[in-house]
């Protein structure tokens, strides 16, 4: 049974929440730190930070009264794996227009 991924493509729809992505991927984050970033104001962050976790794409943790943002990377499996479908798809193609272009081409 596949996971549903319409959260985790929505969330990946948006150029903003894919940046904040990658500065997650680097290191965890607090929203003042992932906000410092963006010329946007702290509660359009928190909006991004909502849709991503809602998404599944980060987890959020509180340590005191911070709240440190942090990249859920193998959340992002069942995208990659949805995804890895079209590069099969591809490939098989591919291969079949090599094959033919090859028969075509004489030899030299």
């Amino acid at each position: 049974m596949t996971p549903d991924l319409q959260p985790a493509f929505r969330a990946l729809a948006d150029p903003t929440r894919r940046d904040i992505l990658r500065l997650l991927g680097d290191r965890d984050m607090t929203i003042a730190e992932v906000s410092d970033q963006f010329d946007m104001t702290r509660a359009a962050v928190k909006k991004h930070l909502v849709m991503l976790s809602d998404g599944g794409l980060i987890t959020v943790r509180s340590e005191g009264r911070e709240r440190i943002n942090s990249l859920n990377a193998q959340a992002l499996r069942p995208v990659m794996d949805w995804l890895g479908w079209f590069d099969r798809f591809w490939d098989t193609r591919l291969d079949a227009l090599k094959s033919v272009i090859e028969q075509e081409t004489p030899d030299d």
